[in-house]
C-alpha cells in the first residue's frame, strides 16, 4: 500500500465567529506535505488497488490546467513510488513555457513527463483517455480532478465519529467526487452544502451520478468564474489568515470560506447550528496566483 490511513485524527478547529452558529474548520491540508486535502483521499483507492494488481510496468496518467492541485499531486505520487507519470495539461501555449510556471515545474522535478493539447483537444478527454489507454494498456489513467467511484470511496476517510456531531457539511466544488463522497457517506441527519467555484450546470448530475443520496445543496461560489481571482477574494483570504491562523488558497477553499461567512451574516444557517468545513488543501497553488497577481500590479496573497 503506497498511501495510508494517518495514524492520528486530522484535526478539527474551530473558527470563532462570535455569531448565532459555531464554524469549525477540518483540516485535510495538513494530511500530506505534498499530496494534500481532498487529493489524498481521491487517489487513494486509485493507486492503492492499481498497484495491487502489480503491473510489470506501472504508468499513471492524468489530466489537469497550468495550476491544477490535481496533478502536482499525482507527480509527486509518482516520485514518491518512483513510478513514471504523464500529465496531460490544458494549454498547448504552455510548452514553451512551463518553467514559468510554479505548479508544471514542480510536476516536471517530480519526474512527470508533460504533453500539452489545445483546448479543443482537451474537451474531448475521452477520445484522448482511449488513444492513451490503448497505446499504454497497463497504465492506470485517473480522470481530470481525479473523480470517478474509486475517488468517491476514498472521500468516506474524510468522515469519522468525529464529523458526525454537524448539522452542515460544507466542500468546495470543482468536478464533483468530494461532496459525492460526503454525501454518500455522512449520517441521515446531515446536510450537505458544495460551493461551486465553476460555472457548470451539469454538475448536479455528474454528482448524482456518484452518490444515490439527493441530501446535498450547490450554491455559486465562482466570484466571476473558475480560476478568477477578485481583489476582494484577495483581502478576505489574508485577513482570515491573520485572524484564525489558517492559509486559504484563492480557487477553492478560499472562495468557500468567503462565502460562508456572506451566508452567516445574512442568517442562512437556523441558529445553533453546528457548520464544518473541510479545507481541501491546494495551498502549492498561491504561489502561481501570486505570479499572476503581480503582473497585474495587485495585492499578493500573503
Amino acid at each position: 500500500m503506497l498511501l495510508e490511513r494517518p495514524l492520528k485524527n486530522i484535526p478539527i478547529q474551530e473558527i470563532v465567529i462570535n455569531k448565532k452558529v459555531r464554524l469549525f474548520m477540518k483540516r485535510e491540508d495538513l494530511i500530506h506535505p505534498q499530496i494534500s486535502g481532498n487529493k489524498y483521499w481521491k487517489l487513494f483507492h486509485n493507486v492503492n488497488n492499481y498497484l495491487d494488481k502489480n503491473p510489470k510496468r506501472p504508468y499513471i496518467i492524468s489530466f489537469g490546467g497550468a495550476f491544477s492541485n490535481h496533478i502536482s499531486a499525482v507527480s509527486a505520487i509518482g516520485s514518491i513510488a518512483g513510478i513514471p507519470t504523464l500529465g496531460i495539461i490544458r494549454g498547448e501555449e504552455l510548452k514553451d513555457r512551463w518553467r514559468d510556471n510554479p505548479t508544471l515545474l514542480f510536476s516536471r522535478r517530480n519526474g512527470m513527463n508533460l504533453k500539452f493539447v489545445t483546448r479543443e483537444e482537451y474537451r474531448h478527454k475521452d477520445k484522448l483517455t482511449e488513444f492513451l489507454q490503448y497505446e499504454f494498456p497497463e497504465a492506470l489513467i485517473i480522470p481530470e480532478g481525479g473523480t470517478n467511484k474509486e475517488a468517491v470511496a476514498g472521500i468516506k476517510m474524510m468522515l469519522n465519529n468525529e464529523t458526525k456531531d454537524f448539522d452542515y457539511l460544507c466542500t468546495a466544488v470543482g468536478t464533483g467526487g468530494t461532496i459525492a463522497g460526503i454525501s454518500m457517506f455522512c449520517e441521515g441527519n446531515q446536510k450537505v452544502i458544495g460551493f461551486k467555484v465553476v460555472d457548470d450546470t451539469s454538475l448536479d448530475n455528474k454528482i448524482f451520478e456518484l452518490t444515490s443520496r439527493k441530501n446535498f445543496n450547490l450554491i455559486d461560489s465562482s466570484f466571476g468564474g473558475y480560476g478568477k481571482i477578485k481583489d476582494e477574494n484577495v483581502t478576505f483570504i489574508n485577513d482570515f489568515k491573520e485572524e484564525f491562523k489558517i492559509p486559504l488558497e484563492p480557487i477553492y477553499t478560499g472562495k468557500m470560506m468567503q462565502k460562508i461567512f456572506e451566508l452567516i451574516d445574512a442568517n442562512y444557517f437556523p441558529e445553533n447550528s453546528k457548520i464544518l468545513c473541510f479545507h481541501t488543501g491546494g495551498l502549492q497553488g498561491i504561489e502561481g496566483a501570486n505570479l499572476l497577481l503581480e503582473k497585474q500590479n495587485r495585492n499578493l496573497i500573503i
